[in-house]
């Protein structure tokens, strides 16, 4: 799953994780299929799902204008359905089911999906049931013409959580009002020591492409040479500190949309998100790690890099103190690259986002998805849309089928990023425009994928 791509050459930890992407368009499918595998994880084996071509590749690399032309077949013992996150499709091909349009592919069945992919890096993950949890889930990366004109080794690194516990199990707990004071090794519910409304449930590792600190994946790269990340939040009820150590990056795009680089060193990453870094190494040996450290905990995961001759130390799993809350300073700090066009907004609708650990009772406007208000739309209308969260815990709100423009922050109006998923922590508001431009029912949802579970989703409804 970590993979590393650069125009001269290819350096890589291991051949069965480090593979170049077809650098032409082709007119035969990719074939990937949704299967179970064996991860070790600490020393302990687990049954997890995956998504993989043939050869191991995980998830979907695409070059430039190349179509996203995939045949899905479904050999992992289960219905499922993938949902495409950053892509937008037509309505039929999103991946969902609660919309309507789709049905679960059926254990031993293939679907096909063709549609002209958005440029970036994004992801695909199971939108059945709980099967995120347990690992259904990989990058997807459409390159473009100026990505292979950068002179850099490519990382792409997918963030995750992981429990040994069946996810169905977690859920019932929390939605019984069991949330007690959780068993941080066994992957209970509850709030740690200076994360209260920050974790709803602890987790047994914290993955960076499959793996933990215990046994990281080191990824050999040039000295004095330059290292593109692909960052991907995958974990299902985390969100990470990523912490670039020494180094200081230039971050190009966030969900796959290009922002005025800003410099960063250390920012957060909400479930769901995507961040895009260009580092520059320096010259000589080094070992320069890439760490996620979880909101609100002292638990880290995360890659290294290193340069050939480098020798690599161990890295405890934990830190010394827990990380902050992960607000809005890098969003305050963002500027789209291609902003929406100059226009006023046709309709803005206020959405608030509701519940509490108490009941576990999450949902919009006091709605679970059960008995939801639609958003109802125009074709070709603006749509702003004003999240205002009156919870006491965050919640990445991501949109399917479009990508939106944060446009202000706590009522401070701003020309924002780009994103398809935006986090508004508690007691705060977020606005996000976007055009209504991609007919059909779209869904809108917390990326925590508990909060999702329990009611917190409504959709987009074209008139």
């Amino acid at each position: 799953m970590g993979m590393l791509f650069s125009r001269r050459h290819m350096l890589a930890a291991s051949a069965a994780l480090c593979t170049l992407p077809r650098m032409a368009a082709a007119a035969q499918a990719v074939t990937l299929t949704a299967a179970r595998r064996t991860l070790d994880v600490n020393g302990r084996a687990a049954s997890v799902f995956g998504l993989q071509q043939a050869d191991g590749t995980a998830g979907v690399q695409l070059a430039p204008d190349e179509r996203f032309n995939v045949s899905l077949a479904n050999t992992c013992g289960a219905p499922t359905i993938i949902h495409w996150h950053g892509q937008t499709p037509p309505v039929r091909q999103d991946g969902v089911v609660d919309t309507g349009f789709e049905a679960p592919i059926p254990d031993g069945s293939t679907q096909g999906y063709d549609f002209a992919p958005r440029p970036g890096t994004h992801w695909m993950h199971s939108h059945q049931g709980l099967q995120e949890q347990q690992l259904m889930a990989a990058p997807l990366i459409v390159r473009t013409a100026e990505d292979l004109r950068l002179d850099a080794q490519e990382v792409i690194v997918l963030l995750h959580d992981f429990t040994f516990r069946d996810p169905a199990e977690i859920l019932a707990g929390l939605t019984s009002g069991r949330a007690a004071s959780g068993n941080m090794n066994m992957g209970g519910m509850g709030m740690m020591g200076g994360g209260a409304d920050l974790n709803d449930v602890n987790f047994d590792a914290y993955l960076a492409n499959d793996r933990t600190l215990r046994d990281p994946q080191i990824l050999r790269v040039e000295a004095g040479g330059q290292v593109r990340l692909r960052l991907i939040n995958g974990a299902t009820a985390t969100a990470f500190w990523i912490g670039l150590g020494a180094l200081q990056g230039r971050l190009l795009a966030v969900d796959g949309d290009p922002v005025r680089p800003v410099t960063v060193a250390r920012f957060p990453l909400a479930q769901g998100q995507r961040a895009d870094v260009l580092l520059r190494l320096p010259a000589g040996e080094g070992v320069y790690p890439v760490l996620a450290q979880r909101e609100g905990g002292v638990e880290q995961t995360g890659i290294i890099l290193a340069t050939a001759k480098a020798q690599v130390t161990k890295l405890a799993e934990t830190t010394g103190g827990a990380a902050p809350p992960c607000g809005l300073s890098l969003e305050s700090r963002l500027t789209a690259a291609q902003p929406l066009s100059p226009r006023a907004p046709d309709q803005v609708q206020a959405l608030h986002l509701t519940g509490g650990m108490m009941g576990y009772d999450w949902g919009i406007d006091g709605r679970q998805w059960q008995n939801h208000q639609p958003i109802q739309v125009r074709q070709s209308e603006r749509v702003a849309l004003d999240l205002i969260n009156d919870s006491m815990m965050s919640h990445p709100m991501h949109l399917h089928g479009h990508h939106f423009q944060v446009v202000a922050l706590n009522g401070t109006a701003l020309a924002g990023a780009m994103r398809d998923t935006v986090l508004v922590p508690p007691m705060s508001a977020v606005r996000i425009a976007f055009d209504a431009n991609n007919p059909g029912r779209w869904l809108f949802h917390c990326h925590n994928l508990y909060h999702m579970a329990a009611g917190m989703m409504t959709e987009v409804v074209y008139a």
